[in-house]
């Protein structure tokens, strides 16, 4: 069915709107804990995983932001900031969330800010300070929590004592946050910890975050979750909790959440964004809400399956943004099942493509993103300037 003008303005007007951030981590030679397959063309530095997110921006135009874990992109700690500043404002793009690490080091293995050694929740602590020194420098808004506490054995740790500890921990990064800056709180069932996992679903995330205060929100990584959970449930009580801070995008099959988005599931990823629109449609104002990306490129080559998930997610965003909610509205409102649902699938099995092609002439843009990346010459040279410290590199977990 051919769109109005008016459906084409929205179109044009959701997709301006849109922005997706890319991980400096899914460039790299990373993998599973089984190992990790080495790419000639991974990204070998922070400057190349920079270098290669850029690219994705130039060619896809919704990836103007860059996320960045402390360890891996900054070992020098906030005096890396000047120099990683500088190489992304030469490739066109600008430094996102900032990630903490407080699960690689060994004396992590009991847990970080839910170790029963004070001097472990110490150091764990500092560095997630020491990363909100770096997101002041950087000029970066979220900063991006995720922790790999738990216990493996039942009796093997107090989960409410435990439970105490990341309260407190959390309280005193919340009270180092300033202007418009935020902490987005992720959770996770399980994997490494396989008892119990500290954070374990978006209720203790949000427990833990209204303690915290205003500046604290649930992040949602939509892989982290049991089978057969209601997600876009998730996010509409989120929403309506104003709790939401923000996604991490990706997919997967059985359980961790490594696959590419909407690879598995793209009318899952569809209906979380018929809840945001839907949210923005009653209220007139769109969430403030941070769409990330976090995923594990360990087969397909990485830029590829950046620019694939950057594609899919504009589609199903705008497949979202184009339901008629008044329409919607007025059936859900009588109760009429089929109709209902029928303005999802209606949207849902809308092509998008020629609308999305439009939108990227009227920006200066190749009409498709994967043709242009493999015409540019950027992979090979990549390859061919990298592929002999790649193959130099150990496949073991990064």
């Amino acid at each position: 069915m051919p769109l109005s003008s008016a459906q084409t303005d929205l179109a044009f007007k959701a997709l301006d709107s849109f922005a997706i951030e890319l991980p400096s981590w899914g460039f790299a030679n990373t993998g599973t804990r089984f190992g990790k397959f080495i790419q000639a063309g991974a990204a070998t530095s922070t400057a190349e995983k920079i270098s290669d997110a850029g690219i994705v921006h130039r060619v896809t135009g919704c990836c103007p932001s860059v996320a960045v874990h402390v360890l891996w992109d900054f070992p020098n700690g906030k005096a890396d900031v000047p120099a990683v500043m500088k190489v992304a404002a030469e490739h066109g793009v600008r430094i996102g969330a900032i990630n903490p690490n407080v699960f690689q080091d060994q004396c992590y293995k009991n847990g970080s800010l839910g170790n029963p050694d004070a001097e472990v929740r110490k150091t764990a602590l500092s560095h997630i300070l020491d990363s909100v020194e770096i997101q002041n420098a950087s000029g970066s808004r979220d900063l991006s929590l995720w922790f790999a506490d738990g216990t493996n054995f039942p009796g093997t740790g107090s989960i409410r004592a435990r439970k105490s500890w990341f309260t407190e921990g959390l309280k005193t990064v919340h009270s180092a946050l300033s202007g418009d800056q935020r902490m987005l709180v992720e959770y996770k069932p399980f994997e490494p910890a396989f008892y119990h996992t500290d954070i374990a679903d978006w209720g203790m995330s949000y427990i833990l975050s209204k303690h915290c205060g205003p500046r604290a929100k649930v992040l949602v990584d939509t892989g982290h979750h049991y089978q057969a959970v209601n997600i876009e449930q998730i996010v509409a009580w989120l929403l309506s909790e104003d709790m939401l801070g923000g996604f991490h995008f990706n997919d997967r099959r059985y359980a961790d959440d490594d696959l590419t988005l909407g690879s598995i599931d793209p009318y899952q990823v569809f209906r979380i964004f018929y809840e945001i629109c839907y949210f923005t449609w009653e209220r007139g104002a769109a969430p403030d809400l941070a769409y990330m990306v976090d995923q594990s490129h360990n087969l397909k080559n990485k830029i590829e399956e950046t620019i694939q998930t950057a594609c899919t997610a504009q589609e199903l965003f705008l497949k979202a943004a184009l339901i008629d909610f008044g329409k919607l509205a007025a059936h859900q409102q009588k109760a009429d099942l089929i109709d209902s649902e029928e303005c999802l699938r209606e949207a849902f099995f809308t092509d998008v493509r020629p609308l999305l092609r439009e939108w990227r002439k009227s920006k200066g843009l190749a009409e498709n993103p994967m043709e242009a990346f493999r015409a540019s010459g950027y992979l090979e040279k990549a390859e061919k300037e990298r592929g002999p410290r790649n193959m130099g590199a150990i496949s073991s977990y990064a």
